[in-house]
């Protein structure tokens, strides 16, 4: 069957994907109707005793109410967040329809909204999704798995933003934004501890220096844990956690009308070892001469180039706000470094079959110019971007038990000791604009639009080092350029792209209860060049997506309940995706990086949160997502849409969980809340490997919290995975060269007990 045949019959009455939106459909229907009936019968009933919290979001620039904000957005509050123990962003994956985020090979935040993202953790591409902190995006997949350390919020917006942000990106945003200064003193202490013997406290201190002008906060955290891993090889364990996380914050306001906001952030993550992947099929060993066995237990590995993982983040971000009548002028400032130093092992093996090492240095300046205006009729939001980042990166393979299969069993010596030396500068320049007219009452029109530029210089060395004597990475970086290294690669290019991304926005209020929208918009992440080591330059072209949403957002039975869903559906061109292969005249690995074709996707979300009682509150997210590649070329440009599936993108995905809350008197209050998340199955690579893909799953998660009655003691006690789950959650198919599938799995069972104290 041909991909457009696959998609053809995937619309059909009664196939999967129209029965799973007409589920999600039928889930809605008897709460929409309750709502209307509601409406006339408001005035007979009595009030009840709780109600669902109006959430205000940012996510228009402008602070908003979540029901009336025509965008597909998940917003967590701090109380949440600590409620969920989320202490990193990958933690958030359960909680956010069609959404997968997880820390990849090479501490790289890996990060899909509706199937779209970026795979690779090497910094020559962009991400497909944004991650901003405090409103600044970040420009690498290192240092953007950020842990969550004192925040005020966690936005998820899901398909494209360029008419309401700086940096375009063209699957979503993640929208990270901490806890502000506060002219009240108060403050926080927890401490943690757990299974793997984790260990963990953090703080949070807040309150003015000058009365009603300025107040500062500084927040700090440290983690450490254990590895999850055994490691045969060095017998000790892998993939430990040591991190040092800290933010300080003033806020000025002499008058009512203007305020400058300077945020200092830094982080330092040390553990002793990287994060070694579990060999899912057997590895030829040059050394032995016979083929390494899979072990049974993923938590069990055996590497010995796995002894470097050095991340280092900080910057500093100052945002000028100016309020004149119905005008905001606002300015925001930022510069960013990140300092990564690795070492892989991708053989997975105690043999030097395929030894990975990256050192990145990356810095980056951002400004950001705002006009915001509002009144009665008309909301407009524009700015002005300039984004510039300077990316250095040296690495290379330790492989001296490198091999080429010859075929019959036979496998050639072919040792490796190469080091690449990559300088590239990225430039962005951009001017959007999001207007928002009131054409009647109940019904408005938003109109966006953004023209982008953007710019990528790229210098590119490499050099071979087998039969020198230089054999690690700090000799090759001594010597790099001498005459000492042959085999020389190399070339040095540029290149610009101009986009222009339209928006549009029909949004209708139904009802007092109830708003409808639908939605039209484009997304853009530009091209470049493949930055690992080649000849010449292997230039790839920008990606495009034209992305089409109907939604509805709704706060139902006298604010009892909460129910927002969408549908969408995506047309996706010029995708970039990094694959791995094998030159067949030479036998030698490619890594390859390439515009590969065209995919059409379409889905559905529903949110839902419930007051069954005055002490049970249901939560339920559930997302949909189907489409496939139209066209995919792979080796030898052939076509080969119909035997791969999209990376990262489930079927089904969601999480249900219900709340119970205990009424203690004198002695608090307790709260329990139980939950499973779900996932189909996943392909994680490219390949659509059958081997590293991950069956459909369930995970279930406890959470236990006491409160004393004045608030000031909180005490939790957190399960997560009870049911000890092995699941993949990435994987690297280097079966074509040196021959091997590896698998990446997520967290064990991990349980905890936090105790924290509130000072105010």
């Amino acid at each position: 069957m041909t991909a457009q045949q696959r998609q053809k019959n995937s619309s059909l009455p009664g196939r999967p994907g129209m029965l799973s939106l007409a589920i999600l459909t039928a889930l809605a229907a008897p709460w929409a109707y309750a709502d209307l009936a509601n409406n006339d019968t408001t005035d007979n009933t009595s009030e009840p005793t709780r109600s669902i919290e109006v959430i205000e979001v940012t996510a228009t620039r402008q602070t908003e109410n979540l029901q009336r904000v025509p965008i597909a957005v998940t917003a967590l509050s701090s109380t949440e967040l600590e409620q969920y123990q989320i202490q990193n962003l990958g933690q958030l994956e359960a909680l956010v329809p069609n959404l997968n985020l997880h820390v990849g090979d090479a501490a790289n935040a890996v990060v899909y909204i509706r199937g779209v993202g970026q795979l690779d953790s090497i910094s020559f591409n962009d991400p497909g999704v944004g991650i901003y902190l405090d409103d600044v995006y970040l420009g690498r997949v290192q240092g953007a798995f950020l842990d969550v350390v004192d925040p005020q919020q966690i936005e998820v917006l899901r398909g494209p933003q360029g008419t309401l942000y700086g940096r375009n990106t063209i699957g979503g945003a993640v929208k990270f934004t901490s806890a502000r200064p506060s002219d009240i003193t108060e403050g926080y202490l927890s401490l943690m501890a757990g299974n793997f013997n984790q260990r963990g406290v953090k703080g949070s201190l807040t309150g003015p220096l000058l009365e009603d002008q300025l107040a500062a906060r500084f927040a700090i955290a440290k983690n450490s844990r254990d590895g999850f891993s055994f490691n045969q090889h060095t017998g000790q364990r892998d993939y430990d956690k040591d991190s040092l996380t800290w933010r300080g914050s003033l806020l000025y306001t002499p008058t009512d009308d203007f305020s400058a906001y300077l945020v200092l952030d830094g982080s330092n993550q040390n553990p002793d070892f990287s994060r070694t992947p579990h060999r899912e099929t057997p590895i030829y060993s040059l050394p032995t001469g016979d083929f390494l066995p899979v072990g049974d237990d993923p938590f069990v590995v055996n590497a010995n180039f796995n002894d470097r993982e050095e991340l280092r983040t900080k910057g500093v971000a100052l945002t000028l706000d100016y309020q004149f009548q119905q005008s905001t002028l606002k300015s925001i400032t930022a510069y960013r470094e990140m300092t990564y130093r690795t070492h892989l092992d991708l053989d997975g093996s105690p043999d030097d079959s395929f030894g990975i090492y990256s050192y990145e240095d990356q810095d980056q300046l951002s400004q950001e110019l705002q006009w915001l205006y509002r009144n009665e009729r008309l909301s407009l939001v524009s700015g002005l971007f300039y984004f510039k980042e300077n990316s250095w990166s040296f690495g290379g393979a330790i492989a001296p038990d490198f091999f080429v299969p010859l075929g019959n069993g036979i496998f050639f010596p072919f040792p490796v000791i190469s080091a690449g030396l990559r300088d590239q500068t990225n430039t962005s320049h951009a001017i959007y604009s999001n207007l928002t007219l009131q054409l009647s009452e109940p019904l408005s029109l938003t109109l966006g639009a953004r023209w982008t530029r953007e710019k990528k210089e790229v210098s590119n060395r490499g050099e071979e080092f087998a039969g020198t004597g230089v054999t690690t990475p700090q000799g090759m970086k001594a010597v790099f350029g001498s005459g000492i290294g042959h085999s020389l690669t190399g070339y040095d290019a540029s290149q610009s792209w101009n986009d222009f991304s339209p928006r549009a926005v029909l949004n209708y209020q139904y009802s007092p209860q109830t708003m409808l929208y639908s939605s039209i918009s484009k997304g853009f992440k530009s091209g470049g060049f493949n930055g690992r080591l080649t000849s010449f330059a292997q230039p790839y072209d920008p990606e495009t997506l034209w992305s089409y949403e109907v939604g509805s957002k709704s706060m139902l039975l006298s604010q009892q309940v909460r129910l927002n869903s969408a549908l969408f559906y995506n047309d996706y061109k010029n995708f970039q995706l990094s694959r791995f292969s094998i030159d067949p005249d030479t036998g030698a690995f490619l890594s390859l990086f390439e515009n590969a074709g065209k995919a059409s996707t379409y889905g559905a979300e529903l949110e839902l949160q419930a007051l069954l009682s005055d002490s049970l509150t249901l939560n339920l997210n559930l997302g949909y997502l189907a489409g496939g590649y139209d066209e995919l070329l792979g080796d030898f440009e052939q076509e080969i849409s119909d035997e791969r599936e999209l990376v990262n993108a489930p079927r089904w995905n969601g999480r249900l969980g219900l709340d119970y809350w205990f009424d203690l008197g004198n002695q608090g209050s307790l709260s329990l809340n139980a939950g499973v998340s779900i996932k189909s199955k996943t392909y994680l690579t490219v390949s659509s490997s059958d081997v590293l893909a991950q069956p459909g799953f369930a995970l279930y998660d406890l959470y236990l919290s006491w409160q004393s009655q004045d608030e000031q003691w909180q005490l939790n006690l957190f399960g997560k995975n009870l049911t000890d789950k092995r699941y993949r959650q990435h994987g690297f198919d280097l079966s074509a060269s040196p021959g091997v599938q590896l698998g990446y799995y997520g967290d064990p069972r991990t349980f905890g007990l936090q105790l924290t104290y509130r000072y105010f």
